[in-house]
């Protein structure tokens, strides 16, 4: 089976446009690794292999060395991928276990230590909102507020995110946007659960929930009250180990969870996904949950990642005809895998067009035209690019995508 780029995206252009559809964003950390063709590095936050490889690099005691290696190792008997999460999550389970003994050649103290020098590495990789003058014109950030700056909307844009960064308060504050997290308050602002819910309080203000916690988050030890701190912070509540999952069932992220749950339940709304790879099972459960219990709302997932046929994402938007997965050169949608193919040669005029959200493999000599390519908007520097061309006034012009 093949899926028309032409005719889905029209789809798209309909959904963004309207003033009426209730539409979210959930950003991975994809959308902190996409730069603009030009921008400065400055602006981009490492990829978590990238991370991985740096902070590893970083360590410069023999024994730790070595004990990395040792979990490496455990690990890759294991299967899983040595990346930052894996090795993190052993150093903590070590560390809780210990005891008094010896493990990987480290004593609990040393675990600690350990544990203690890649956080503080993962903050200060994350912390690129220290270069914000540098780049904030460069900003992919930038540019997608200022799509929503120009949209006139009934409902406002809610933006789910896994990040820690300011990338996205960077580019709704360069734009003067009014948004609301979860926190209250002007001298020391703090959570309030209640407020996630009540979307009556700041009704036309874009609403910001950053599902794993955020950069200058701190806990008040005798209130339990989770305060923001200031952006000069660089405290984490919650690390990339396995322990987020019992985190992630603790204020503020249960409040945040139950609002993406219930942002997909409600009529009529569109969740677009970007830079998020389906890999965290407590955000995958709660889409997949809240998808189960509607029959009006859709999630439309970019996946940066080529998508495979019988791949587990590919099987699970099988089974649910409003989960629609877009991959660079395939697709599920309506629980139908296909490939991206045009159906029909265009002409130059829609060339120019297309070109923005698909890319027409080159012309073979002596073969037959076919149609095929890759999907451009996977990258969520060429979504937002496509993005800013669709409000209202280019659709009264003629002048957006047909």
């Amino acid at each position: 089976m093949n899926h028309d780029p032409k005719e889905f995206i029209r789809g798209i252009q309909q959904i963004v446009i309207s003033d009426t559809k209730r539409i979210g964003f959930l950003a991975g950390a994809g959308t902190s690794i996409a730069i603009k063709n030009g921008a400065s590095e400055l602006s981009k936050v490492p990829g978590v292999k990238e991370m991985t490889d740096k902070i590893i690099a970083l360590v410069t005691d023999e024994k730790q060395i070595k004990a990395l290696t040792e979990i490496k190792q455990e690990l890759t008997e294991k299967r899983i991928p040595f990346l930052i999460e894996a090795p993190l999550s052993e150093i903590v389970q070590k560390e809780l276990a210990i005891g008094k003994s010896v493990l990987c050649g480290l004593k609990k103290s040393e675990l600690m230590e350990l544990r203690l020098f890649i956080e503080e590495e993962i903050k200060k990789m994350v912390s690129v909102h220290q270069n914000e003058k540098s780049f904030v014109a460069d900003l992919l950030h930038c540019d997608f507020a200022e799509w929503i700056s120009h949209a006139s909307r009934k409902i406002p844009i809610e933006i789910f995110t896994t990040n820690y960064d300011y990338l996205f308060e960077i580019g709704l504050e360069h734009h003067n946007i009014p948004y609301f997290d979860g926190f209250i308050g002007a001298y020391k602002p703090f959570f309030e659960p209640a407020s996630v819910e009540d979307l009556k309080l700041l009704p036309q203000w874009t609403k910001l929930w950053k599902l794993h916690g955020s950069l200058g988050w701190d806990k008040d030890d005798k209130t339990k009250r989770i305060f923001r701190a200031g952006k000069n912070e660089v405290k984490i509540i919650i690390f990339p180990s396995i322990f987020k999952y019992d985190n992630s069932r603790k204020q503020p992220y249960l409040s945040f969870m139950d609002r993406l749950s219930n942002f997909i339940k409600a009529d009529d709304g569109v969740l677009f996904v970007c830079g998020y790879s389906f890999g965290d099972m407590h955000i995958n459960d709660t889409i997949l949950n809240a998808l189960d219990q509607t029959s009006s709302s859709h999630v439309i997932a970019c996946l940066f990642d080529d998508l495979y046929d019988n791949s587990d994402i590919a099987n699970i938007a099988k089974e649910r005809p409003n989960l629609s997965i877009y991959g660079k050169r395939n697709a599920v949608i309506g629980g139908k895998f296909g490939e991206w193919k045009l159906k029909v040669i265009p002409t130059p005029d829609d060339s120019i067009q297309i070109d923005s959200y698909f890319d027409e493999d080159a012309a073979e000599p002596d073969k037959a035209w076919t149609g095929q390519g890759d999907f451009k908007l996977v990258d969520f520097a060429k979504f937002v690019t496509f993005l800013k061309t669709l409000h209202y006034e280019n659709f009264r012009l003629g002048l957006a995508t047909k």
